[in-house]
């Protein structure tokens, strides 16, 4: 609650969310992405010199899918499709595949769980 006090009065944005786990992960209300990170980053390097840690916004959105490619990014994906309680994420060559998943599949673990906070899903998958 501190940390998202803290940069709710430096930045000015809305959170939705703060996530720290090695390093500090806030979910942005949304259309609040440009006030978060600054002029030229200025915000961002301000927190990462306050808190000691590296630091990752994200925007929120209502739309699982789109949440999705907003946490993925900058990768990108050629689709992002949710049935059945199962996200997809379609991409087209195997480096941005390996890139989604990260070593040891730890970003997409990571995206798992902050998904999972949000909605209804059972898994996010790469195919």
């Amino acid at each position: 609650m501190k940390v998202m006090s803290l940069f709710e009065s430096l930045t000015g944005a809305k959170l939705k969310d703060c996530i720290a786990n090695g390093n500090v992960t806030f979910i942005v209300q949304e259309s609040e992405m440009g006030k978060a990170i600054g002029k030229k980053g200025s915000n961002i390097k301000r927190i990462e010199n306050m808190l000691k840690k590296s630091v990752r916004l994200f925007e929120f959105n209502d739309d699982v899918c789109r949440f999705v490619a907003n946490l993925i990014y900058p990768s990108k994906a050629d689709d992002v499709k949710e049935e059945d309680g199962i996200v997809s994420i379609y991409a087209a060559d195997m480096k941005t595949k390996g890139i989604i998943i990260g070593r040891d599949r730890h970003r997409i673990k990571s995206i798992n769980s902050i998904v999972k906070r949000y909605f209804n899903i059972i898994e996010v998958k790469v195919a």
